[in-house]
């Protein structure tokens, strides 16, 4: 049963424009006569070599494999590296990786594209300079302006050797997977739905932001095409038979926790979840488009708005009157639904664009779920042994902090899926039936608590299991500075279920829970659990299962967006080469000075 209702459905791209493809610049030593003759097939494997390391160890978010386009010939010179520009033009590249064992002549050579990600690896072995090649070429691009990742290997390998090192696989991958996200992210739109959320700053929607720093595109809908597309069934009718035939039979209700005088009727729920059903059809095919739509009649509306990264308003407009919106945003946050097993949506919570933005950034380099939650309290060890008579221990022992929203997390944000028999949340593919079952199993949907949601509506109650790596993240902007990263790795921790009870009902405890225990570095913001929550920008946090902090930290330095607070150790942070010329000793002090330097990518005069 399980199979067929949750089957995989596969990678499908969904979003409008190419997927962006790996270039591989094998560049070379132009002199004729014997030098470039004798390094031809070198440099030339080492092109493909690289080509099937990231090929046989990536994929994009959406899980099809990332191609790689090698360039027709060895560059020796401009008149290559031209030619090799308008393959890569003509083929969709959206990310560079030069490699040479030798030296070249680094400027003539060069990638010159400003808008495209670039590393160099240099291969370090003792019969030809690569290494001297790889320093010219990095300061050829740090003078030119055009940050570039370099990638050379501790040990000297022979010239023969084909194995690509540790390190450098490692380099490979930190960089390949960053550009592609920066890649992705081009062209793509934020699509508001709905305006300002009760006031909240990162539901002020700043197209610069999105333009100069993400070259993205901003959307706008009023949350009244919901309506009107509810009125005038402007929605698969097919689909939604289906869909509320899935919820019904695997999204339990839950506790109500009304009072008598605010509780809706049995005919009024139903209601309300025929409403939440068609908000979430809805807010797919605005987001991604539906060709069913065009077949109906709706022809405009089946082209949908190209969106990466959606947000829903919802408060207090729309839900002081109409159910809210959390079943739509769990759902399309999750891994699945009534169509099987798929990959993700991004939906932010009350429109919070900035966090969106966090989440896109963490689905795009871990292709996985993301959690959205208030950063909403801190629990000292003190406080919950006066609270609840628990003495706090293990990961959990320098205190806790309360990461709930209502009710809009991903459902794999449970824990109920499996990594060598740990709770894990996996990328797409590799989810069975029987795990997405398993996340259903463990949510409850309780009714909207209508003091907040006058409306009604569906909240989405579980508990994370304990023992998850996570790595919480935001985006914030800051007048006269512009947007800055902060990242928070840590640990899920679980409480006994008497202690857990008395916590969470002091909150509302119809949403989702999850107990996160920061690692702590005793400086700065992570000199305790107290201090993370203390200098954590805003109100919310995007959730990511990992530690994916390093590949965070190397994705915003190729965006320009510094990181203000991290707990990531110095050993895993990968940046531009040029960043050490702002200093080697205080990296954060660096990553400013090298991001207002170079700006923003996208918003280059």
């Amino acid at each position: 049963m399980t199979k067929q209702l949750f089957h995989a459905n596969g990678p499908v791209k969904r979003l409008r424009g190419s997927m962006p493809k790996i270039g591989i610049r094998p560049v070379i030593d132009g002199r004729r006569k014997g030098v470039r003759e004798s390094l031809e097939v070198q440099t030339m494997q080492m092109a493909r070599n690289a080509a099937k390391f990231l090929t046989d160890n990536l994929r994009h978010s959406n899980g099809l494999p990332v191609e790689c386009v090698i360039a027709d010939t060895c560059i020796g010179g401009v008149a290559e590296a031209a030619e090799t520009a308008e393959k890569f033009a003509r083929e969709g590249v959206g990310v560079s990786l030069t490699v040479t064992p030798c030296w070249c002549y680094g400027t003539e050579v060069m990638d010159s594209d400003p808008l495209i990600p670039k590393a160099v690896w240099g291969f370090n072995g003792t019969e030809r300079p690569g290494a001297v090649y790889l320093a010219a070429a990095l300061a050829g691009y740090s003078q030119r302006g055009l940050p570039a990742f370099g990638i050379y290997g501790k040990d000297v390998q022979d010239k023969s050797d084909t194995q690509l090192p540790a390190d450098v696989r490692e380099n490979l991958l930190r960089f390949a997977k960053a550009g592609l996200a920066v890649a992705e992210m081009r062209g793509k739109s934020y699509l508001s739905i709905g305006s300002v959320s009760m006031g909240i700053a990162g539901s002020v929607v700043n197209p610069d932001f999105f333009g100069d720093y993400l070259g993205m595109r901003n959307e706008y809908v009023d949350m009244s095409e919901l309506v009107r597309r509810i009125e005038e069934g402007i929605f698969d009718p097919e689909e939604y038979e289906k869909a509320l035939a899935w919820t019904k039979k695997y999204c339990e209700e839950g506790e109500d926790i009304n009072s008598d005088r605010n509780r809706a009727s049995r005919e009024r729920k139903d209601y309300e979840w025929e409403t939440v059903v068609k908000m979430a059809l809805i807010a797919r095919d605005l987001m991604i488009g539906n060709e069913r739509l065009a077949e109906l009649g709706f022809g405009e509306e089946a082209m949908g708005h190209n969106a990466i990264i959606a947000g829903f308003q919802g408060q207090r407009h729309w839900t002081d009157h109409f159910p809210n919106g959390d079943f739509l945003e769990a759902i399309l946050n999750s891994s699945f639904d009534w169509n099987g097993i798929r990959e993700p949506f991004t939906v932010a919570t009350e429109n919070d664009s900035l966090n969106g933005a966090a989440m896109v950034f963490s689905h795009l380099v871990s292709d996985r779920a993301q959690m959205f939650s208030d950063v909403r309290t801190y629990w000292s060890p003190a406080a919950v042994k006066r609270v609840a008579g628990h003495v706090l221990k293990g990961k959990a022992a320098n205190g806790i902090i309360h990461l709930i929203n209502s009710g809009s997390s991903a459902l794999d944000a449970t824990g109920r899926q499996r990594i060598k028999r740990e709770p894990a949340m996996k990328p797409f593919w590799e989810i069975s039936s029987d795990e997405a079952l398993e996340c259903l199993k463990a949510t409850k949907w309780c009714p909207a608590d209508r003091e907040y949601f006058r409306g009604g509506g569906f909240s989405s109650q579980f508990l994370t299991e304990g023992g998850m790596p996570i790595t919480m993240s935001r985006v914030n902007l800051v007048k006269g500075l512009g947007p800055v990263l902060q990242i928070a790795e840590g640990y899920t921790v679980e409480l006994p279920k008497k202690v857990n009870r008395i916590l969470d009902r002091r909150t509302n405890p119809t949403w989702p829970t999850t107990w996160f225990a920061p690692i702590l570095t005793g400086k700065g913001a992570f000199t305790d659990v107290y201090s993370v929550m203390a200098n954590w920008g805003a109100n919310h946090g995007a959730i990511s299962y990992g530690h994916i902090g390093d590949k965070l930290m190397t994705l915003a330095s190729i965006l320009r967006i510094p990181v203000n607070m991290h707990n990531v150790s110095r050993d895993r942070i990968y940046r531009p080469s040029a960043w050490s010329a702002f200093g080697t000793d205080d990296l954060e002090s660096a990553d400013y000075m090298a991001c207002k330097n170079f700006g923003p990518l996208y918003g280059r005069s």
